[in-house]
């Protein structure tokens, strides 16, 4: 038996000015093909090494044509989603007895509104009968071009995402007891208008908490394989970007589609607590400030600037949130990352302990926003430098590596800011002490970061404060004109209605 797994992840920004080219998959020099592919991913905690492992466990043969992982931003470039659509499709038309694929589920790419419902109606006109699995995160916006040229499919239970290892075992299983004639899998799926925002998406918080409680319940049910909730990724602007549901059952097709409505009708039932209410950013930042000066534990308080983090496609140079803190007379603060190439430069030829007055920030133009983030002029001295590589040992992407690329220390009286040449999450403490910074040390943490950040820095931190600073990752739908996205939906539009009856 031989099997085909891959991964080609991107979660697209509709909005985002940053680039998606064939070298900005990986970690700066493109997707790992072949043998790379397996050797890049076997060892970590993501859906494809669960995959590798319960596909040989099962005495397959494996063979991995590419992994190609991307952080958010604008489309795919076509030139790229060709490319790496092709890897796959060229190692099926090999032969293989089933493919198991780690997707995203939010891709546009150029060519392709569903990147990923595109790609596997390439691969079931080739072979209509090819059992195949995916794996899918939780922010997949869910189409009819998924789930029509799939076997099975599987997606993420949470966010902050730590079960992305189980969710490829869980894919994995399914598509074995498959083949091996021990299930009949058969799926529904169905979507709400609602575009849950991103911040209230939070798996341990409610009311999504609960939500996913139910579908995890109904698997317990007679006949029930696997129940999703996908939460969706409101800033793909696509017709079904938004809150879905997925139910896997064994050979009945009433039982999946009454658990789904089921669940539909339960999320639409709580949709006011899944939406966002931005308030002043001067209120805010004034918040983390009484939060460390108040009695209480020892830590950071973290200013989270939710609105230009990495992972839902920010620029990560927007400096409103700093400039703020400086503003209020914040001191003793950490940030990262701030990309912006061309101060790292500068900083890196100056060297350790020079002093530079330069503009950080606020380089990258942001056409789809109202109003451009502006550059912060500041003086300080080079602290460090570092080549930006690191490896993940926290509990998100846990054993991936990182590139940051050329990155510095830049220490500006009571602010020290870690600058990079590459957009990266700050998933881990090392983002800090690579370059010589104790976060825990610190009395203010500013991450660029929406949720993902929670496992690694909530447990040494005092507070959290979420700050609405400026960004094409805003959590304000106000900002953005969404010209693809089926209308009316809520909360953008207050008169959106669902059939629950």
């Amino acid at each position: 038996m031989k099997i085909v797994v891959a991964a080609f992840s991107h979660e697209t920004n509709s909005f985002s000015p940053v680039p998606t080219t064939l070298d900005r998959f990986g970690i700066g020099s493109g997707p790992y093909f072949g043998q790379a592919a397996r050797t890049a991913f076997e060892k970590t905690g993501m859906p494809m090494a669960a995959m590798i492992r319960l596909a040989e466990a099962a005495g397959a043969t494996v063979v991995t044509p590419v992994a190609a992982r991307c952080s958010p931003s604008a489309p795919v470039d076509a030139a790229a989603y060709d490319t790496i659509c092709q890897a796959i499709l060229d190692a099926i038309a090999g032969g293989c007895d089933a493919v198991l694929l780690d997707l995203h589920g939010a891709m546009i790419a150029e060519q392709a509104d569903d990147g990923e419902g595109r790609l596997l109606a390439r691969i079931r006109a080739m072979a209509p009968d090819l059992p195949i699995g995916l794996s899918l995160d939780f922010h997949t916006n869910l189409t009819a071009d998924m789930i029509d040229n799939a076997t099975v499919a599987v997606g993420y239970r949470t966010y902050p995402h730590i079960d992305m290892y189980e969710t490829g075992e869980r894919t994995s299983r399914l598509l074995l007891d498959a083949l091996a004639g021990r299930v009949r899998p058969v799926m529904a799926w169905g979507n709400a208008p609602m575009l849950p925002h991103t911040l209230k998406q939070d798996s341990n918080d409610e009311p999504m908490r609960s939500l996913l409680a139910l579908a995890k319940a109904a698997e317990d049910e007679p006949g029930i394989l696997a129940v999703t909730l996908f939460a969706g990724f409101p800033l793909a602007d696509t017709r079904e970007a938004g809150l879905s549901v997925l139910v896997v059952a064994d050979g009945d097709p009433a039982a999946a589609g009454a658990v789904r409505d089921r669940l539909l009708a339960a999320a639409w039932a709580v949709r006011d607590g899944l939406v966002h209410h931005p308030r002043s950013l001067a209120d805010q930042v004034a918040e983390a400030r009484a939060l460390a000066e108040a009695p209480g534990t020892a830590g950071p308080v973290l200013l989270i600037d939710h609105a230009d983090n990495c992972n839902s496609g920010g620029t990560l140079d927007s400096m409103s949130v700093v400039a703020e803190a400086v503003r209020q007379g914040l001191d003793d603060i950490a940030v990262a990352p701030i990309c912006d190439p061309e101060a790292v430069e500068i900083l890196r030829a100056a060297g350790i302990g020079a002093t530079v007055t330069l503009d950080i920030g606020g380089k990258l133009d942001c056409p789809t926003l109202a109003r451009q983030p502006a550059p912060m002029r500041l003086t300080g001295t080079v602290g460090a430098i570092s080549d930006g590589m690191l490896t993940v040992t926290g509990p998100v992407f846990t054993g991936t590596l990182v590139n940051m690329g050329p990155s510095v220390r830049f220490d500006a009286g009571g602010l020290s800011l870690v600058i990079t040449s590459r957009r990266i999450e700050p998933y881990d403490l090392g983002v800090f002490r690579s370059l010589g910074i104790e976060p825990a040390a610190k009395r203010f943490l500013i991450l660029k970061s929406r949720i993902q950040y929670k496992p690694t820095f909530v447990p040494i931190a005092r507070g959290v404060v979420e700050c609405d600073g400026e960004g094409v990752a805003s959590s304000d739908y106000a900002l953005f004109r969404f010209a693809r996205l089926r209308r009316p939906i809520y909360p953008i539009d207050a008169d959106a209605a669902f059939p629950t009856g």
